[in-house]
């Protein structure tokens, strides 16, 4: 019996450092981080506030408008990542067409870090990704971000922003 397993089993095969099955496949120049947040789109965003700070307990941030995003945000800790309340600053906030199309809000994007957001850039466009923006836009946390098409990312708006 254990001569016909020995002659049965299958062959198992290692790749060695030597035969590198990555040789052909380019190392990225930039590196994707860890996720930052995630942000909904809120129609009345003292009542979010509320709900999160008040019923949920959790550390909620002072409101800061962002004109150059056409937004207000409210920052929720969450210990792992955070929530980003959205809510629009002006009638041609990116945030106002989307509560049109939402009336109780919802998801707007997600928000992942990167150690080069320009190295980013360079990449993504050159493997056909389109990016909103020519350059990258100084974010809520004071960092440059730029953000890639939902077409592109199978629906989901998605925020890269400089670690």
């Amino acid at each position: 019996l254990l001569t016909r397993l020995q002659t049965s089993a299958p062959t198992v095969r290692t790749l060695s450092s030597s035969n590198s099955f990555s040789q052909n496949i380019p190392s990225c120049l930039w590196k994707l981080g860890r996720l930052n947040h995630v942000a909904i789109a809120v129609p009345d965003l003292e009542k979010a506030q509320s709900l999160y700070k008040d019923v949920l307990g959790a550390q909620v941030s002072d409101t800061v408008a962002l004109p150059e995003h056409g937004v207000y945000t409210v920052f929720v800790e969450l210990g792992n990542t955070k929530l980003e309340l959205l809510h629009p600053l002006g009638e041609k906030s990116p945030i106002a067409s989307f509560l049109q199309k939402n009336k109780t809000g919802g998801m707007h994007h997600i928000c992942i870090e990167v150690d080069d957001i320009k190295a980013a850039m360079t990449e993504l466009k050159r493997k056909k990704i389109r990016i909103l923006s020519e350059e990258p836009k100084i974010g809520a946390h004071g960092k440059p971000v730029i953000f890639l098409h939902p077409k592109d990312c199978h629906g989901v708006l998605v925020e890269l922003e400089q670690a």
